[in-house]
């Protein structure tokens, strides 16, 4: 039997205690930092902003309830022809629904390839791992605004625009969203697969995609839900939608309100029905995992 001695001082109790205190004032000081850092940042970029704009915040800030109060007001007077009025922005409601959808499933197969490909353990060509995330960190780091911008300026406006520029910044997101969930995949089936001779698509298609699907399906849900949000915001730069009927509705200014409260009520009323439909497809998919 060996005798193991541990060569040096031990560290006595004083000594472990201020280190532990000096430690802790040393993350205080650079979260303080950081928090100062955060408010000149805040207050500059603020302050910037009521530079440019029209009048000054505080000047406009008690006329922040004038504009809702008149379309609440006009739209109350006229509340006889609102269901008239919602039967005929619902095809531009569709429009908005059809531009989310297909951005969502186009989106979602582009990050399905992506994410299989960004994935270690998964990709067929490793040293290509970085060139794909980083594909996917540029696709989703542009805002769908600006790509819509760049592309009404080369298509034209209309919801072909909208539809690519979703599907390219839901691509991206999506990606990383299938990354992670694919990275905590057993990987048994897959060598299983790879030790009969199954080729890469074979094993990302049996070994893999059952695997996730589930999670991948719960997050494509969720992403429609934000890009029927997105295809509404976006019809504000001319991408068609109800986003553009509304646009024109609060441009036009008073004599039109009542359109763009029967546009509220369409745009809110059809958002709550996907969120609720999609929560309840994505909670049973989970619980269909767990079980």
């Amino acid at each position: 039997m060996t005798d193991i001695s541990l060569s040096g001082p031990s560290p006595t109790v004083a000594s472990i205690q201020s280190s532990y205190i000096a430690q802790v004032q040393r993350r205080r000081l650079y979260g303080g930092l950081t928090l100062l850092i955060f408010v000149v940042l805040m207050v500059s970029g603020f302050n910037i902003a009521d530079d440019r704009n029209a009048g000054g915040f505080w000047n406009g800030l008690h006329q922040i309830g004038d504009y809702p109060a008149d379309v609440l007001s006009e739209a109350w007077e006229k509340r006889a022809d609102l269901p008239a009025l919602i039967v005929k922005f619902f095809p531009a409601l569709v429009e908005t629904i059809n531009i989310a959808a297909v951005s969502t499933l186009i989106g979602a197969i582009c990050g399905l390839f992506l994410s299989l490909l960004g994935t270690r353990g998964l990709a067929r060509w490793p040293r290509l791992i970085p060139v794909f995330r980083r594909i996917s960190d540029i696709m989703r780091a542009v805002p769908e605004i600006v790509i819509a911008l760049v592309l009404i300026f080369i298509l034209g406006g209309g919801p072909v625009p909208a539809m690519i520029a979703i599907a390219i910044h839901t691509a991206g997101a999506l990606a990383k969203m299938f990354s992670e969930v694919s990275e905590n995949t057993d990987l048994k089936a897959v060598e299983g697969l790879s030790s009969t001779g199954a080729t890469w698509s074979q094993r990302m298609l049996l070994g893999v995609l059952p695997q996730v699907a589930p999670n991948y399906v719960s997050y494509a849900l969720l992403r429609f839900e934000i890009n029927i949000r997105a295809s509404a915001i976006l019809g504000f730069v001319g991408a068609g939608g109800l986003g553009y009927e509304l646009r024109n509705s609060m441009a036009w200014g008073p004599g039109r309100f009542d359109e763009a409260a029967a546009i509220f009520i369409l745009l809110f009323g059809t958002i709550v029905f996907f969120d609720q439909v999609s929560s309840r497809y994505r909670n049973r998919l989970t619980e269909g995992q767990g079980q």
